[in-house]
């Protein structure tokens, strides 16, 4: 039986969709002690049935350049009397440190068809669960190689990593445009994960950190879509 092709402009209709995204994040809960405002770039497939549920498996790698530490706080057992950090080549080094991690998780999600072009589009609610983990990085001036204490395995000693289990809510507005050509989402998110300390011993408490912890981060995503059905052809009429 061949199944009659819809028209996204009078049907709702079923299509994977490929998504690319970006989002402008605000740390909470324990986050916020440690970082600040953040930037994700991330990816992920989508399918939307017929009855206008979607669900999704997505990933986002998270990118800051805030964090919330002295180095005292961080590197207090490596520095030296005057609190500099002394490079691998015997000079007193500059640095960066910048947030990184990621957030992997499953989605499922309802569209509701209002102030929408048709009736695959409109107003959306979604919920995922997923993984979700967080780093300090360590930078130095390209001009001087890493202090013996941060190179090598000794530099996860000093990077406060944790992951654990998140859950996500979002919710907003999906545009599906008639023609195929502008697809977009504009929303408000918010990510909570359930984090543990991901090494075996850090050098500044100088044992295992054993505390748990709630990281959160809320923001505003903008999402594009390549959806994958295919345009109805155009009818000709003719006399």
């Amino acid at each position: 039986m061949v199944k009659a092709q819809k028209d996204i402009t009078k049907d709702k209709i079923s299509t994977w969709m490929f998504q690319v995204s970006y989002s402008y994040q605000f740390p909470g809960m324990d986050t916020k002690t440690l970082y600040g405002e953040n930037n994700t770039i991330g990816g992920g497939v989508y399918y939307k049935t017929d009855k206008n549920w979607m669900f999704s498996f997505n990933g986002s790698f998270i990118s800051g350049n805030k964090v919330n530490l002295t180095r005292q706080e961080l590197f207090g057992s490596i520095l030296d009397a005057n609190g500099e950090i002394i490079t691998g080549d015997g000079i007193y080094g500059s640095y960066a440190l910048f947030e990184r991690g990621a957030h992997f998780q499953g989605k499922v999600g309802k569209v509701f068809p209002v102030l929408s072009p048709n009736k695959n589009c409109g107003f959306f609610v979604s919920g995922g669960l997923g993984y979700l983990f967080n780093r300090i990085r360590c930078e130095f001036g390209s001009y001087a190689s890493p202090p013996p204490a941060l190179s090598g395995d000794y530099r996860y000693g000093y990077d406060r990593m944790r992951g654990g289990f998140a859950w996500s809510a979002e919710a907003g507005y999906l545009f599906l445009s008639n023609s195929r050509v502008l697809n977009f989402s504009l929303s408000f998110e918010i990510i909570q994960a359930y984090t543990k300390p991901m090494r075996e011993w850090d050098f500044n408490l100088m044992m295992k950190d054993t505390n748990n912890y709630i990281d959160q981060y809320m923001g505003i995503r903008l999402s594009i879509y390549i959806p994958t059905y295919r345009r109805m052809p155009a009818e000709y009429y003719y006399h």
